[in-house]
Parts: C-alpha cells; sequence; structure tokens
C-alpha cells in the first residue's frame, strides 16, 4: 500500500510563508537544493488544494523550464476542489472534486506510487485529522517571521504524537525532522 507523507516548510515559529520575504526564507542553501532535485521520491504523486494549484500552476506557466516546476509538472498530480472546473490547465493533473479523505483512502488502496502533499495547509489537516498520514515531514527553515508571517501552519490540527524516524541538517543551518504521527483524543494521561 501506497505511503502519505505530509510534507511543509517551515520558518522556526510555524509559518508557510511571509510577506515580503523570497522563497525558502531566502536561506536555503546548495545542498538543501540539490537534496531537492535529488529527493528518491520524486516517483510519488502530489497531492494538494485548489489555492496551492493555482500558485504552484501559475509559477509553472511563467517559468516552465525552472527547476522544480519542470519535474512537478512532469509528475502526477491530483488537486481536491470544489471550485476548479475541468479541464484543468497544468499537465498531469487530475480534479477530484468529492471527498479527499476518501478518495486519499482509494489511492492508497488501488495505487502504486507513495503520495505527498505540496503545501495545502487545509487538505493536510483533513488528511492527518482523519488518521490516513504515514509520515509528517517539515523542514524548519532558521527565521522567525512573527510580524509577517503567515499561514500557520499547524492551527486547528488535532492533538498529534510525533515520532522521530528521521533528522537531518542541509547547509549547517535547515533541520529536515520526520515523524510518524498518530492522532491523539486528547493530552497523554488525561482522563475523560
Amino acid at each position: 500500500m501506497p505511503r502519505l507523507m505530509v510534507d511543509f516548510i517551515s520558518s522556526l515559529d510555524g509559518y508557510a510563508a511571509a510577506d515580503g520575504w523570497p522563497g525558502f526564507w531566502g536561506v536555503a542553501g546548495p545542498e538543501y537544493l540539490a537534496w531537492l532535485n535529488e529527493d528518491p521520491q520524486k516517483q510519488h504523486v502530489s497531492l494538494m488544494g485548489a489555492t496551492t494549484y493555482r500558485l504552484m500552476s501559475g509559477f509553472a506557466a511563467e517559468a516552465p523550464d525552472e527547476a522544480g516546476l519542470a519535474e512537478l509538472t512532469a509528475m502526477p498530480k491530483v488537486v481536491f476542489s470544489s471550485t476548479l472546473k475541468p479541464p484543468l490547465s497544468w499537465d498531469n493533473t487530475e480534479l477530484v472534486q468529492g471527498d479527499a479523505v476518501q478518495a486519499v483512502r482509494d489511492m492508497r488502496q488501488s495505487g502504486t506510487r507513495p503520495l505527498r502533499t505540496v503545501g495545502s495547509l487545509s487538505l493536510c489537516r483533513s488528511l492527518l485529522a482523519a488518521g490516513v498520514v504515514d509520515r509528517f515531514r517539515v523542514i524548519v527553515f532558521p527565521v522567525i517571521t512573527g510580524a509577517t508571517g503567515r499561514e500557520r501552519i499547524f492551527d486547528a490540527y488535532p492533538d498529534v504524537a510525533l515520532d522521530l524516524v528521521e533528522s537531518r541538517t542541509f547547509d549547517g543551518r535547515l533541520q529536515l525532522l520526520e515523524y510518524v504521527p498518530t492522532v491523539l483524543t486528547g493530552p497523554p494521561g488525561a482522563t475523560s
């Protein structure tokens, strides 16, 4: 059965983006960028919501040959949306307008490729809460964007216990943390 990985990049204070900051908060180094391009999991299906689709497909249309975007364009992608209408303009993209959690369960049962999210905070939150996420990976960038940060990653998440299964440092400053998540019904040791 293919595994599902939720994959985020984050500022130290838990933001997915920040107003006025460059991509990767301007601190992605050569080791990290090489790892992105050599990632053995590139043979996966990318899952995203409509907002991420609009953003990424726009980037891909503006710079189709840019490293990373060309590879993402070539990969199979599934977009979950009730607002987008077929046909989608980005190559290799399937639109799912129904229940995302059930669609992912079906993909895990019948698919052969690993599944991985791209951005899509709401989608990731729903998948984690439903208990279908096998791995949770975050790359922590050494910046705090308290004044300009937007899109707090973990707001409205359920309580989750995380068992660390991999860690790595890139360029002496970026931290990769990969966990197996377990959704909790409440704090450990709490009585109902």
